[in-house]
């Protein structure tokens, strides 16, 4: 359902701009994003047994979502540059598929949707390309925010 909210990154004139933030506190923030990828029983067997040609896939998979998260405003256009405080991924393995959360924290003057976003996506993608070679058909799907707190509007919890 549309919302009555102004898009922020949009000029009175329809122009994309970065927003100004100078004259907003410094608070905590916080956001959790989710995703998933799902495989084939054999690749994820491999994935959790540390047997994948590539290496240890789960410690590759977590420093690429911290990474990204760290850089998420060289991706998106209209980010601003975040001095994160943390950065947690956690890949869970499930039923034929792993689950990747990632929790990133800051203080600043704008939130880390973004940043917990990429995290998970660049995660996600990084397991893809490490399997790949063993399973083309694999999904990544659900990538959603979970959670985010601080800020002017507050909490954000999604209805699952």
């Amino acid at each position: 359902m549309p919302t009555t909210k102004q898009l922020t990154h949009l000029t009175s004139a329809g122009h994309a701009h970065m927003v100004d933030v100078s004259a907003k506190p410094a608070t905590k923030r916080t956001a959790v994003a989710y995703g998933r990828i799902n495989m084939l029983p054999d690749t994820l067997a491999m994935i959790v047994s540390g047997s994948a040609p590539k290496g240890d896939v789960l410690a590759t998979a977590r420093l690429a979502g911290i990474m990204a998260a760290k850089k998420t405003s060289d991706l998106i256009p209209l980010c601003h540059p975040l001095a994160l405080s943390s950065v947690k991924l956690d890949l869970s393995p499930a039923d034929n598929c792993i689950e990747i959360t990632a929790t990133v924290v800051t203080t600043g003057p704008t939130g880390v949707e973004m940043e917990a976003l990429t995290a998970v996506s660049a995660a996600a993608l990084t397991l893809y390309d490490m399997c790949k070679a063993v399973d083309r058909g694999m999904c990544i799907s659900n990538i959603s925010l979970k959670h985010k707190s601080g800020g002017q509007s507050g909490d954000y919890n999604a209805q699952d």
